[in-house]
């Protein structure tokens, strides 16, 4: 199981929009899951992705391969962090 943090816009894909709360979603993986088929798997259009996407708090490609337990933290294209410009990501 993953837990999957998603913040802004891309709340509407959780039961809990109320920005006031986390909005989480707990998705079971398998060996060949990555950052990319997880986002395919809740739905979230590749249009609406910021640069932004985390995997156990460390900055990371879509590329990047999922395990049980891990945390993801995805946020939207119209929430910009600076964070990119500073940090190279995690493949």
């Amino acid at each position: 199981m993953i837990e999957v943090h998603l913040y802004g816009k891309l709340r509407r894909f959780t039961d809990n929009q109320d920005p006031s709360q986390d909005s989480i979603i707990n998705i079971p993986v398998n060996n060949s899951d990555s950052i990319e088929s997880i986002v395919r798997r809740i739905g979230i259009p590749f249009e609406e992705l910021g640069s932004n996407i985390f995997l156990n708090g460390e900055y990371s490609a879509l590329e990047r391969k999922v395990s049980n337990g891990d945390r993801l933290g995805i946020f939207p294209d119209d929430m910009k962090l600076l964070y990119k410009w500073y940090f190279n990501k995690a493949s």
